[in-house]
């Protein structure tokens, strides 16, 4: 799949005619791949700034069948799920092309999020779907520099700015305000996925939504998933065996393609440190599914 094809053409350069009066149908094909949102160092979660030129472009194709997303996320921030998944929503509205989403390893939580945004849902039999809910961790250190010796010292203006500090020993009030949080999170996403699957949910909601998640064979059952079936085959059936899959890549300039490609700051650089600490919690995201 490639984001520029070659043009067939006949005798003397000239375009083969019944290449311009029966084009092949294309379906755009846009990679969803990682985790979700802002992430340490120069590491760089997937988000609406990374992807809206993306999604924009693949709207634009000519002879447009379909789009197809292809996921493979474990999650993240519910705030850019909700913005890449609504901008595929809005130009899929406006533009009247259907939108097919399909997992790969995984599509759980805020990757499940993201394949809402397509009109119909595939998955491999293996892949893992699901894990509508939402989590918060951290940790507790209060005991640790007590018995370093360290005292912690923190000055703040307003007597809620300082809630959650892993420093501190927790306060059931300030326990009650994140999951407060997190319901109203929670509920968002519930919606969302109410929308977008309807009548199509077999399951009772407190399976559905008590962030379990499930094979693709197991989410067909449920009506979170239509099918089962890979990118290709699906869409050859549905749009022909000539139907043309063009990926819509991210496009990088020069200083892009050096920071990220660890030249800019001499291969592991300074913030190397960074860098190393959100390769971890990005690892334990993924792990959090046995992949």
């Amino acid at each position: 799949m490639s984001d520029t094809q070659p043009e067939s053409r006949g005798l003397g350069g000239l375009p083969f005619i019944g290449a311009l009066l029966d084009p092949p149908p294309t379906v755009a094909v846009i990679r969803l791949s990682g985790v979700i949102g802002a992430m340490g160092g120069l590491r760089r979660g997937l988000s609406l700034a990374s992807q809206a030129g993306v999604i924009e472009r693949a709207f634009k194709l000519r002879n447009l069948q379909a789009v197809a997303l292809a996921i493979n996320s474990p999650g993240g921030s519910p705030v850019q799920s909700a913005l890449i998944a609504g901008r595929i929503r809005q130009l899929a509205d406006e533009k009247q092309v259907p939108v097919f989403a399909f997992a790969e390893d995984v599509a759980a939580s805020g990757g499940y999020w993201l394949a809402c945004a397509g009109d119909e849902i595939y998955a491999d039999a293996s892949s893992i779907i699901g894990s509508i809910g939402v989590v918060s961790g951290g940790f507790g250190l209060q005991g640790l520099i007590e018995k370093l010796g360290v005292e912690r010292r923190l000055h703040t203006s307003g007597d809620k700015k300082a809630m959650l500090d892993p420093f501190q020993p927790e306060k059931p009030a300030e326990v009650k305000h994140l999951k407060d949080l997190q319901g109203d999170i929670h509920m968002a996403f519930k919606d969302m996925v109410r929308e977008r699957r309807g009548d199509r949910l077999k399951g009772a909601d407190k399976d559905l939504f008590s962030g379990a998640f499930w094979t693709g064979t197991k989410a067909v059952d449920l009506g979170l998933i239509d099918g089962l079936g890979d990118i290709r085959s699906v869409l050859r059936a549905r749009y022909g065996d000539k139907v043309k899959l063009r990926l819509i890549a991210e496009r990088k300039g020069l200083l892009g393609r050096l920071r990220f490609g660890g030249a800019f700051h001499g291969g592991a650089g300074p913030d190397w440190a960074g860098q190393a600490v959100a390769a971890v919690e990005e690892r334990l995201i993924w792990n959090r599914f046995g992949l």
